[in-house]
């Protein structure tokens, strides 16, 4: 970008660390940010704390203007908004604009989306790009309209989804190549080399897989009704957040909740039903899927307990202690 580029300005939105990344990434290239629109500061933790989003945190820390609007339909808010005069709004993991909002800069206000456009449209992206086994996913950016990414394709980038990779990889992975492409996208709008973007296929959006959030019934794992494939892309996918869920009762009839991080499938193939779970109480613990085979489980969380790898867990545990799975 040239040096008179660089002195037309920006504004930010954002909230959580894929953001945080994109912004402190435009600040260290010098990008003329003329302020950052982000969420109030939300209670948190056991103390409920009052904390600043990720956004927040690093344009406080490089001294940029602030707006944390409750509602972004205030009109403070949008007569501050305008008074930053920017020409291009940027928007990374962010709730939806209004069009008071999107529609006020010269050069447009596009966002960036972590996939390829219009596959996985939504608010889970990375979790179910991994969760439908895809081998490939990417990053979009795209100017904003009234609907959820809907919007005119500006820029696209392939990224493989490698077999060990699960949510935080991707997310890392994503988030690191992302910001390359906001600069090129700002580049672009600035130079006059991208303008209106491409329109999203209706008929291949009307066949793409989509991205829903994330409910507590998607985390579940059903070892009794799945297959090992299937329930290994589902911890993948919700790994490390929000983790998946897998449910067992003891040998004593107590039901418990672990959350699975990670886990593989086992070359043991069993004879036992669905769900039963098979140990030597120090170094392995399986569980027999639906289709037979085992899904190895390498590392979980206990109830009341923190994460662990499986050896820790059963070096706590009584010796020869049964689980049966659901």
């Amino acid at each position: 970008m040239s040096e008179n580029n660089k002195q037309r300005l920006i504004v930010f939105f954002g909230t959580p660390e894929f953001a945080a990344h994109i912004l402190d990434y435009l600040v260290s290239e010098k990008y003329n940010i003329a302020g950052v629109v982000t969420v109030p500061d939300r209670p948190a933790g056991r103390g409920h704390k009052m904390q600043p989003s990720a956004v927040k945190v690093v344009a406080e820390s490089n001294n940029l203007p602030l707006l944390q609007p409750e509602s972004l339909k205030d009109l403070k808010f949008v007569s501050s908004l305008q008074a930053w005069r920017a020409e291009i709004f940027v928007v990374v993991a962010f709730r939806m604009l209004p069009k008071i909002v999107w529609n006020m800069p010269a050069l447009g206000t596009f966002n960036l989306h972590a996939s390829l456009l219009p596959a996985y449209r939504g608010a889970a992206p990375i979790n179910r790009a991994i969760q439908n086994g895809e081998t490939r996913t990417g990053i979009t950016t795209f100017l904003l309209d009234e609907e959820i990414d809907t919007g005119r394709i500006l820029l696209q980038e392939e990224v493989n989804i490698e077999p060990v990779d699960n949510a935080g990889s991707l997310h890392d992975k994503l988030m690191n190549r992302g910001k390359f492409l906001v600069a090129k996208t700002i580049d672009g709008l600035f130079d006059g080399t991208i303008s209106d973007g491409i329109p999203q296929d209706p008929i291949a959006a009307a066949q793409a897989p989509s991205a829903p959030k994330i409910f507590k019934e998607d985390q579940l794992l059903s070892f009794t009704q799945s297959n090992a494939e299937s329930l290994l892309l589902t911890i993948r996918a919700m790994s490390p957040y929000p983790a998946a869920l897998a449910e067992c009762e003891d040998e004593e009839g107590n039901s418990l909740q672990f959350k699975v991080y990670d886990a593989k499938i086992g070359d043991h193939v069993s004879n036992s039903a669905p769900g039963i779970c098979e140990t030597d109480g120090k170094s392995f613990l399986r569980v027999i899927a639906a289709d037979g085979k085992s899904v190895e489980l390498l590392e979980l969380q206990p109830p009341s307990k923190k994460r662990m790898t499986i050896q820790a867990f059963l070096n706590g545990s009584r010796k020869n202690l049964l689980l049966k799975f659901r």
